[in-house]
């Protein structure tokens, strides 16, 4: 089987720029995998997952979505096994309403009316947008406008999910949602990139973790190790997870400085605990 993601010797310079934004990115995703990119801002990260549904194309190297190279297909082809969220909500709407912008896809992709009635359904309500049925888009708050630029992706369902920011401007019920909705579509065995700032909601809901800074991959491995590594974080000016900073602070009394989770670090302290009263 090939791999759902596969990007070999990647270079990408806009036409404008006599920068490479991306320099010898190398990397594989394979089906029913769920990888978080991170980085600070400029670090290249909204450019790679653009390559993936063919919107840039490499100026040299290449990029190939279940063996297939983007630079030899279109973005409307590439669509429908790759569903991106944009960071930015507005970039993505266009329907008159709420209902009509997931509505849209499913027509594109020619599903039956009763399919297509019944996921706008299920798609509104799991996301708590049921009230703005009939609303434009554009009248929504940023955590709401983010959730339907979601629900507008993933109703058609794609092989591949691609989500930019997704935890930007949403609360913590929405977030442990969206952790919720993760568990679900990888339950389907589809893959999940997610690009993010949000350290702490990479700890908890990823194993992956790719690093990205300055146009290239610096790091690329298992979360627990990558999110305690002082170096790779003061390479990607990065922040560790809060959990993580609690375990450092507590590393002279014996807590793991590989801690990325609360319930690691409680059952820890609790082990403290229980051996300073054995002794």
């Amino acid at each position: 089987m090939p791999k759902a993601v596969e990007v070999r010797s990647l270079y990408f310079k806009y036409e404008d720029s006599d920068k490479y934004a991306l320099e010898n990115i190398n990397l594989e995703i394979k089906p029913g995998e769920k990888v978080a990119i991170v980085g600070e801002n400029g670090a290249g990260k909204t450019t790679l997952i653009k390559h993936f549904n063919g919107l840039l194309k490499p100026t040299k190297g290449y990029v190939k979505i279940f063996g297939v190279d983007t630079k030899q297909t279109t973005v409307a082809s590439l669509a429908r096994k790759v569903g991106l969220v944009f960071q930015n909500p507005d970039h993505q709407f266009f329907a008159e309403s709420v209902e009509k912008e997931i509505e849209f896809a499913l027509r594109n992709f020619r599903f039956s009316d009763t399919e297509i009635k019944d996921i706008i359904d299920r798609m509104l309500k799991f996301f708590g947008l049921e009230k703005y049925r009939k609303s434009s888009p554009f009248t929504l708050s940023g955590g709401e406008k983010k959730r339907l630029a979601i629900a507008s992706v993933l109703c058609y369902n794609p092989d591949i999910v691609v989500l930019d920011e997704p935890t930007v401007g949403q609360d913590i019920i929405q977030k442990r949602k969206l952790s919720l909705l993760l568990e679900k579509i990888s339950e389907m065995n589809k893959t999940i990139v997610v690009v993010t700032h949000d350290i702490d909601f990479v700890a908890e809901n990823f194993e992956r973790v790719i690093v990205m800074a300055q146009g290239r991959v610096i790091a690329d491995g298992e979360v627990n190790e990558i999110l305690t590594n002082k170096d790779i974080l003061r390479k990607a000016r990065l922040l560790p997870p809060q959990v993580t900073l609690c375990a450092w602070y507590l590393s002279d009394l014996g807590v793991s400085e590989k801690i990325i989770k609360l319930d690691e670090l409680l059952e820890e302290i609790l082990d403290l605990i229980k051996g300073a009263r054995l002794c």
